[in-house]
């Protein structure tokens, strides 16, 4: 399983959100196809932007409780004081992509930032 995690400042517009995936993707030289899901932390849960981007790229999007969030928290590589103060994890979308493809999951590399989006790509660790 691969996920793309988000994480934003409010009001972005799909197409901040969709670049942000698709920089994030050809950081690692894969394509959009190769997601199986979006995440993003909780307190993103209305952000339309995010909806409408899985709607768009035909994916769901996961929304991360904060304790599955806390508990990815660890294996993030970025460290933002915005994200820590807002969502007490030092990266959301690093976590969110962590916590949902599993316990054993890693991530491809730091978050991509671009404009007022964040996306982190994380494989599962079973994944071939």
């Amino acid at each position: 399983m691969m996920v793309a995690g988000i994480g934003s400042r409010k009001g972005v517009t799909v197409e901040d959100v969709l670049a942000a995936i698709e920089t994030a993707l050809e950081a690692h030289g894969l394509a959009m196809s190769a997601l199986s899901a979006l995440a993003t932390a909780a307190l993103k849960k209305d952000e339309d932007a995010i909806a409408a981007a899985g709607r768009k790229l035909n994916l769901p999007v996961i929304i991360v409780d904060d304790a599955a969030l806390q508990a990815a928290s660890p294996r993030t590589l970025s460290n933002s004081s915005l994200s820590r103060d807002l969502a007490g994890t030092p990266s959301v979308s690093e976590a969110s992509a962590l916590a949902v493809a599993g316990k054993s999951a890693s991530l491809l590399g730091p978050r991509t930032v671009l404009g007022a989006v964040t996306c982190a790509i994380a494989i599962s660790g079973d994944a071939p």
